[in-house]
């Protein structure tokens, strides 16, 4: 999308690639104006003129001019003062005169050439580069037990305001640089905050008000907006109700803005939303854009686009509309774009072993990116003020850990959560077999596939650089599993022996999404792989045949019922919500009652007999076990967790008694980033 092909036209090649005038041409090969016309009227060099212009209104591409000085017969340093090519004969002149000068000028030419040679690939690679927070001045802001997290800072980088849950519930809080106070501004009357995939925190343009995302408790995509309270102190109210993120222009008279709708339809106005305003732009199905951000002269909105969590990237789009240009190109969980001049981005990346994320930056026009932290930092939030010389950033540091409780016939039988004492450092992702627990471990070299069984935990397989997404699925007769691994830029499902033996890929042929699941038969696994962007449940046998398409609609996270009658599956994210539907093993509709979770609880679990399920309920951050009758639609509640119990994934077994959760919690802190003034 905006991205112009090689040999297109001069009306289809993209804003970023031409150069409008002819110093900017001049300039780029590094040469004075008066050069740089001359190769135009004696040697064809493309330069393109505006229609009805006056003739020194001109342009040219970076593509057409590279390839023009790829094919030039005479080369820059080969020309005289005047234009003509050097070595021509004048008047007077004789042979060996001839000859003498291209004897001392083939050497100078040569040296000439290489010159520019390099100066060019010193150009396009950015070799003169200097990190922009390299010299920054850093310092706390808060030491919490707790949580401090999507940190925002105000035009004039006097006051921060995060999210903290320091009294208990997660309140929205603001201090002024330098201060040492801190000030809780909702005090337990905000509803639901935490959004780790838009910003949730702001600040009006003149500073007066703290705004803040909201979504009523067990409410629907339509139930977001965002609120404002005043930085000193007051009653919060309504800012833009149905907006789930926004950003003003930087003297304050256009807001641009985008609603939790389908594709996150993008709008801008002069003043707060309107009713009957068309969107400038609305991602394709089951896609995303978070993010909004006007540039520092209002020519372009930056957002992030792509599929929710972590197959994003930064594009920007005209205020009027049209098609977007692509800045990055990391299809990796891209969040918190700040532009800290008009040409250099900063942002957040994760890594793709699902490390960090960690600081990055890039100039928008030349679109290299650079890694501007290192080690283990884990940055999950990043603002600027105005001027972009202070950076705001959340630095967490989480911890995931393995429980298991019991569940009964009702909640009194439900027993406390208990740590399950493990020897690897991270787990996740657990999966209960027959008298086995399956997880990944997570360490510098890769991520690994490990099993307890009698008290003792055994490596069952382990990839350098292997990121294992979804958790791992065990055939219905515990003896094999399956799992997909993301290495070296590819994506595989492998199979192999409940022991860790015998392992096989079984295709490396699909874009793989999600967690994916054995047809109760054994014969195959089910698993959403991703066509032009949308995922869709595919079958792949395990004799070898190839994988061929069982749903036609966006389709992930696939759930077998026990006696393989239908499956579920999960729809697209619409606002902070995704709907759960079903078809039988024919790819018929399956009757469901209706279901909406909250987004991060895709996993599924069917109790014995297929007639009920068990999901997670609840928050973005803070969910519940439930189990829901398939049949009568009746709901009820399993657990009552403590709010600081962060579940991200869980498992049943077979009888329906025992469940494992996967628990994170994550301590951070808010730390600034003065950056040195020129």
């Amino acid at each position: 999308m905006g991205e112009a092909p090689t040999g297109a036209p001069p009306s289809e090649k993209t804003v970023e690639e031409r150069l409008d005038s002819w110093k900017e041409i001049a300039a780029y090969l590094n040469r004075d104006v008066t050069t740089v016309q001359r190769w135009e009227k004696r040697e064809g060099m493309p330069v393109h003129r505006h229609v009805h212009d006056r003739l020194g209104s001109v342009y040219a591409f970076r593509g057409e001019l590279d390839a023009w000085t790829r094919g030039r017969s005479i080369r820059p340093a080969q020309e005289g003062d005047d234009g003509a090519p050097l070595g021509s004969a004048t008047s007077g002149s004789t042979t060996s005169t001839a000859r003498g000068k291209w004897k001392f000028l083939l050497p100078v030419a040569a040296v000439a050439a290489l010159a520019i040679g390099v100066g060019l690939w010193l150009r396009r690679t950015e070799y003169f580069w200097r990190s922009p927070v390299r010299e920054a001045r850093f310092q706390n802001v808060t030491d919490f037990d707790g949580q401090a997290q999507a940190a925002a800072v105000s035009r004039d980088g006097h006051f921060v305001a995060f999210l903290s849950d320091r009294d208990g519930p997660m309140d929205v809080w603001v201090t002024q640089v330098g201060s040492g106070q801190f000030h809780n501004l909702t005090r337990g009357t905000a509803p639901e905050l935490v959004n780790p995939s838009v910003r949730t925190l702001g600040f009006s343009p003149d500073g007066a008000l703290v705004t803040f995302w909201v979504r009523k408790q067990g409410g629907s995509s339509g139930d977001i907006s965002i609120w404002a309270v005043p930085t000193l102190g007051g009653q919060p109210k309504p800012y833009l109700e149905g907006v789930a993120e926004f950003d003003w222009s930087r003297d304050g008279s256009r807001l641009t803005y985008h609603t939790p709708g389908p594709g996150d339809p993008l709008f801008v106005s002069d003043g707060g939303r309107r009713a009957d305003a068309r969107p400038i732009f609305t991602a394709p199905s089951g896609l995303h854009s978070h993010f909004p951000l006007w540039s520092p002269d209002a020519k372009f909105i930056y957002f992030v686009q792509g599929s929710l969590p972590d197959k994003l990237d930064i594009w920007r789009i005209h205020p009027i509309g049209g098609s977007p240009e692509r800045i990055t190109s990391h299809f990796a969980r891209v969040t918190y774009p700040v532009l800290l001049d008009p040409r250099t981005l900063a942002y957040l990346v994760s890594d793709p072993d699902g490390s960090g994320p960690r600081l990055y930056s890039v100039d928008v026009e030349r679109r290299i990116p650079h890694l501007l932290s290192s080690g283990l930092e884990r940055y999950t939030s990043l603002a600027a003020s105005a001027d972009g010389h202070r950076l705001v950033v959340t630095l967490a540091n989480p911890k995931r850990t393995l429980w298991r409780l019991r569940i009964g016939d009702s909640a009194a039988e439900v027993s406390a959560p208990t740590r399950i004492p493990l020897t690897t450092n991270t787990e996740f992702s657990p999966r209960l077999g027959p008298n086995y627990l399956l997880y990944i471990s997570a360490s510098p070299r890769g991520e690994s596939i490990w099993k307890l069984a009698d008290g003792a935990g055994t490596e069952l397989w382990s990839g350098v650089g292997a990121q294992i997404f979804g958790g791992p699925a065990i055939a219905p007769d515990g003896r094999s599993i399956a799992f997909s691994v993301r290495q070296q830029g590819q994506a595989l499902l492998f199979v192999m022996r409940a022991d860790g033996t015998s392992a096989r890929m079984v295709t490396d042929s699909l874009d793989l999404q999600g967690n994916p699941a054995w047809s109760p038969d054994g014969q195959s696994i089910t698993t959403a792989a991703a066509e032009h962007g949308v995922p869709h449940l595919f079958r792949v046998p395990l004799d070898g045949r190839s994988p061929a398409l069982f749903v036609q609609e966006y389709s992930v996270d696939p759930a077998w019922a026990p006696d393989g009658r239908f499956v579920l599956y999960s729809g697209p994210d619409v606002g902070t919500t995704f709907g759960v539907k079903a078809v039988t093993a024919a790819a018929s509709t399956q009757p469901l009652p209706a279901l909406t979770l909250t987004r991060g609880a895709r996993h599924l679990a069917f109790l014995p007999g297929g007639r009920s399920l068990v999901l997670l309920r609840g928050e973005i951050q803070h969910k519940n076990l439930w189990l829901i009758d398939l049949e009568t639609g009746v709901e009820r509640q399993l657990t009552n967790l403590a709010p600081d119990f962060d579940v991200r994934d869980f498992d049943i077994s077979a009888d329906g008694r025992e469940v494992v959760l996967e628990r994170v919690q994550e301590r951070s802190d808010v730390a600034l980033l003065d950056l040195p003034r020129p």
